[in-house]
């Protein structure tokens, strides 16, 4: 029997235990794993998706991920990667991650005034930054298996490698919005955690604010006011926005007709489609299809 929302026990934060030979945590987990899940810790952490495809939530952004998704999040910056898969799925590997902590960034930089060179890096972090582009990744991959495989110094090589490759490229996106900072939202996000995924499960049809408080046990005018503050957006804003996101994945990846996708990923009627994708992309569906690799 599943468990009720209001008794749902997991939380938030998650304790990282230190290692106690190494300033630098390498773990890698597959899917599903109980490690998948909306939550923030005090470290900076370094991800890469190695298989499956899915949603990824940083903040308040929310994108698509393929293998060779790379993200640094920041200090107490919550986020989360849910797979898309086939009913029993499953995969032994699926992200590779690096932590480390501010602390050890201080006491290093006490010692070598070459850490300073990390500081625009690392302020960038706090809003969560997706690198790009496959020689970058590549290199990035080799070094996460260097730290992997090692420990003492040659991990701490491979570490000061890994930070200043990611320092010095030009090669990428930031994520979270200066508002979401500013909201801080670290509270019940185990709630926010079960609401997120329950909408990512139901996205595709008429799914409205009332179900998701009801799933919640919480009032529809409390969930909608919580649900704001904990994500800095509007329900029907996060709705739309997931909604977009999978319509260019569509309009990228795929041959199907603009009408079929506007169904497919949950609008009515096509009106509203054209209008919302506008007002997120800047310019209309068939517009963002003649931008994409497959040149329609």
């Amino acid at each position: 029997m599943p468990q009720s929302p209001a008794r749902k026990a997991d939380p938030a934060y998650e304790l990282i235990t230190p290692n106690e030979h190494s300033s630098i945590l390498y773990r890698q987990h597959g899917f599903p794993n109980s490690l998948v899940r909306w939550h923030y810790h005090h470290e900076y952490e370094l991800h890469l998706i190695t298989h499956s495809s899915g949603k990824v939530f940083v903040g308040d952004y929310i994108g698509n991920f393929y293998p060779g998704n790379l993200i640094l999040t920041g200090p107490n910056l919550p986020h989360n990667w849910i797979s898309q898969t086939d009913q029993g799925e499953t995969f032994d590997e699926r992200d590779r991650v690096v932590t480390f902590t501010e602390e050890l960034i201080q006491s290093a930089r006490g010692v070598f005034p070459e850490i300073t060179s990390l500081d625009a890096l690392l302020q960038r972090s706090r809003f969560g930054i997706q690198f790009q582009g496959p020689a970058l990744i590549s290199q990035v991959s080799a070094l996460m298996q260097e730290i992997s495989q090692t420990e003492g110094l040659k991990r701490l090589a491979a570490f000061l490698s890994l930070m200043s490759l990611l320092a010095e490229s030009e090669q990428y996106d930031l994520l979270s919005s200066d508002q979401y900072q500013r909201l801080g939202g670290e509270k019940s996000q185990h709630r926010v955690n079960l609401a997120v995924n329950y909408i990512v499960e139901h996205y595709k049809r008429d799914l409205s604010l009332e179900e998701v408080a009801e799933h919640l046990a919480m009032q529809p005018t409390y969930f909608s006011k919580f649900f704001r503050q904990a994500t800095g957006r509007r329900f029907v804003e996060f709705i739309n926005s997931l909604r977009i996101t999978r319509a260019c994945d569509l309009l990228a990846h795929s041959d199907l007709p603009i009408t079929g996708i506007c169904f497919d990923v949950g609008f009515t009627n096509i009106s509203n489609f054209n209008r919302r994708f506008q007002a997120l992309k800047g310019m209309t569906p068939s517009d963002y299809r003649k931008l994409t690799p497959l040149g329609h």
